[in-house]
C-alpha cells in the first residue's frame, strides 16, 4: 500500500472541490461485488490510474476509512456512513468485496481517502486522522456522513 499513496500521494488526485453535481448522481452509484479487495472491479477500467490506485489502497484500508467521515454530501445523498462507503459499501465475511463508484466521480472523497491513509503509514493514530480529516473538512464542504469516533 504505501508503494501505491507514494504514487498518488504527493500530488492531487482531483481538485478536492471537484464535487459538482452529487445530487443528480449519488443515488445512482454503481456496485460491484468482486471475491476480494484484491481483485478491483470492472467499473474501474477506463478510469485514470490514480483512481485506480486510490481504490486499491482504500479496498486494503477499510479498518481505517470506516473510521473516517466523508465530507462531500454522500451522507445525505447516498446514505453513506464513512468515507469508506465511497469506495466499499461492504467486506462480506467471506472475503467478498461490494465496490461502490461513488469514488470516481469525487475528489473530496478520493483526497479524504488519500490524506487518511498516508496518516496511518506515517504513524498516526485513527483518532488523530480523523480529527485532521475533521479539522481540515469543516468549513466549506458539506456536512459529515454518520461516522462514530474511533475507539
Amino acid at each position: 500500500m504505501a508503494t501505491v499513496l507514494t504514487a498518488c500521494g504527493s500530488q492531487k488526485v482531483i481538485s478536492d472541490d471537484d464535487h459538482s453535481g452529487h445530487q443528480e448522481h449519488a443515488s445512482g452509484d454503481v456496485q460491484e461485488k468482486t471475491a476480494s479487495a484484491k481483485v478491483l472491479p470492472t467499473f474501474l477500467n477506463g478510469q485514470a490510474e490514480q483512481i485506480r490506485l486510490v481504490y486499491e489502497a482504500s479496498g486494503q484500508a477499510t479498518e481505517i476509512l470506516k473510521w473516517i467521515p466523508c465530507y462531500c454530501g454522500c451522507g445525505e445523498s447516498a446514505g453513506h456512513t464513512s468515507n469508506m462507503n465511497c469506495f466499499v459499501k461492504e467486506v462480506n465475511k467471506d472475503g467478498s468485496v461490494v465496490w461502490d463508484d461513488h469514488g470516481t466521480r469525487c475528489g473530496v472523497c478520493l483526497q479524504i481517502a488519500v490524506q487518511s491513509i498516508k496518516m496511518k503509514q506515517d504513524g498516526k493514530s485513527l483518532k488523530e486522522i480523523r480529527e485532521t480529516i475533521d479539522l481540515t473538512y469543516k468549513k466549506g464542504y458539506a456536512n459529515p456522513t454518520k461516522t462514530p469516533m474511533p475507539i
